[in-house]
């Protein structure tokens, strides 16, 4: 549902956040190889997001990026937006330019109400309290590979 690029940008905006929290930076290098991603993936996204005014960004060799306490408080509805655009919100599940109420495709029904809890759901929801989450090892941000 969510494009490559948004779960990549929304889990550096986690590690932004609590690197933030303890007053630090964070280059998108550091981003990259602490989350298991591609780093040009990632330094584009970030720069997308600062573009945005989601993350603040400093040049130079004590540069990197980092969130204003109000920043951290940005929903995902915000990313996914600023990512994807509203693209999620008001796509047809099955992909029909022309799917709506008064010309549904198989999957309208359905999807319409999935949709409606989905936006609830990135509307409610911060990255601090991912972030936070993280931190009380309520979840995880890094793929674990068991042996």
């Amino acid at each position: 549902m969510l494009s490559k690029a948004c779960t990549y940008g929304i889990r550096a905006l986690i590690l932004v956040t609590q690197k933030s929290n303890i007053g630090n930076k964070i280059g998108g290098k550091d981003v990259a190889k602490l989350t298991d991603m591609p780093e040009q993936f990632v330094l584009k996204i970030l720069q997308q997001l600062s573009k945005k005014e989601l993350i603040e960004s400093v040049k130079g060799p004590r540069g990197g990026f980092y969130m204003k306490e109000e920043q951290q408080e940005v929903t995902l509805y915000q990313v996914v937006n600023a990512i994807d655009g509203d693209q999620l919100m008001t796509s047809c599940g099955l992909g029909f330019e022309e799917c709506s109420d008064l010309k549904p495709c198989p999957l309208h029904s359905k999807y319409k109400s999935i949709k409606t809890e989905l936006v609830k759901m990135l509307h409610n929801t911060t990255i601090k309290e991912m972030s936070d989450d993280v931190l009380e090892g309520n979840s995880f941000l890094k793929n674990i590979i068991k042996d």
